[in-house]
């Protein structure tokens, strides 16, 4: 310590003055993608106590606060939706195991609940509906939100020629019956989107999202998900795919604008494969410990004022995939993601997310 003191000290004499440590911004968004039993098709209704018995990591980290603030329940398919499907795996285009007592299991430990329509398996369909009636697609979504009281995610895994046009008259619909909220208090009016994990795919999604549903002077969609790449990936690829969303392409043409830090997310997995992650079980040594500082300090460059992205989200809670463990016991993720939303003091519930 004398000696780390004389060496300031000298500095200071010599006119040298250290760099101040970089602001970190708290993490507002700690979530995860939510797979119900059945590979993310969600076609079976639950009871209560035996879903539990799956996830309850998710709203005890083991100390009886919740391990995320936020739950995805993945995915709604878009053509089904549309046309108000009801069969064996759905109600009124729904799938039957989203209903009101998942949604409150979760909603009733502060914990903030939404719907992803699309996913990568539900692209076409995601193309067949918008062609068909976007607007109509919108409205049917804002009327899902408004039955259950959750927020609606975009998922369209289009990477070549998207339909962004039906995908506009979309937004549009539901915004005229969730108007944006920037307090965050109505949760029917929490719209996201998803974009991959840099900009260098779904490039056109990312560049109209970006150009005109993320900015933070006119916002229209509340924020985007960076997505999860195709493995896990190391703490410095996982920061340079972020990076360009916050730099922007401009050697693109045309080039994609900076992204605010303040209007995405980082992802993760929580599960992959046959071994569990230590995202899930030994936060000491995962991925996301080692952003954190990243995540919480990152500067803008071109968009936005204040530092720090909102959160991390992670793929994905109880049966992501056919293969591979998931995070049903005794696999839980008390340990990795319990310990993270610990370590970096994550609010429950959600708060009123930061607007630039």
């Amino acid at each position: 310590m004398k000696r780390l003191t004389f060496f300031l000290v000298a500095l200071l004499g010599l006119g040298v003055v250290p760099a101040p440590a970089a602001a970190a911004t708290p993490m507002q968004i700690f979530g995860a993608w939510h797979c119900s039993d059945d590979f993310c098709t969600w076609a079976t209704v639950r009871s209560v106590a035996q879903f539990d018995s799956q996830n309850h990591w998710l709203i005890d980290r083991g100390d009886g606060r919740p391990s995320v603030n936020l739950v995805v329940l993945s995915f709604v398919n878009p053509l089904r939706l549309l046309n108000q499907t009801t069969d064996a795996g759905n109600l009124n285009g729904i799938p039957r195991g989203m209903n009101t007592d998942i949604v409150n299991y979760f909603k009733s430990r502060g914990i903030r609940v939404m719907f992803s329509i699309g996913g990568f398996t539900y692209a076409d369909d995601w193309d067949t509906a918008l062609a068909s009636n976007a607007s109509l697609l919108g409205q049917r979504a804002a009327a899902m939100a408004s039955q259950f009281g959750v927020g609606v995610e975009i998922d369209y895994e289009r990477s070549t020629n998207p339909n962004l046009t039906g995908l506009q008259a979309f937004i549009s619909a539901y915004r005229a019956v969730h108007p944006y909220d920037a307090s965050g208090s109505d949760h029917r009016a929490r719209l996201t989107i998803d974009v991959a994990a840099g900009d260098r795919y779904l490039i056109d999604i990312n560049r109209k999202a970006t150009a005109d549903w993320l900015r933070t002077d006119a916002p229209v969609l509340d924020y985007a998900n960076a997505m999860v790449p195709a493995r896990q990936p190391s703490a410095s690829a996982a920061q340079g795919h972020w990076q360009e969303h916050v730099d922007g392409k401009s050697n693109y043409s045309p080039p994609i604008p900076p992204l605010a830090p303040a209007k995405f997310t980082g992802s993760l997995y929580v599960a992959y494969g046959r071994s569990p992650l230590p995202e899930c079980t030994n936060f000491s040594s995962s991925v996301q410990k080692a952003v954190g500082p990243y995540v919480q300090t990152v500067a803008p460059n071109g968009a936005g004022t204040t530092p720090g992205m909102l959160g991390l989200m992670f793929w994905a809670a109880e049966r992501p995939a056919t293969r591979g463990i998931g995070t049903v016991p005794p696999n839980t993720c008390e340990g990795g993601m319990g310990a993270g939303a610990t370590a970096f003091s994550i609010a429950i519930p959600m708060p009123a997310l930061r607007q630039s």
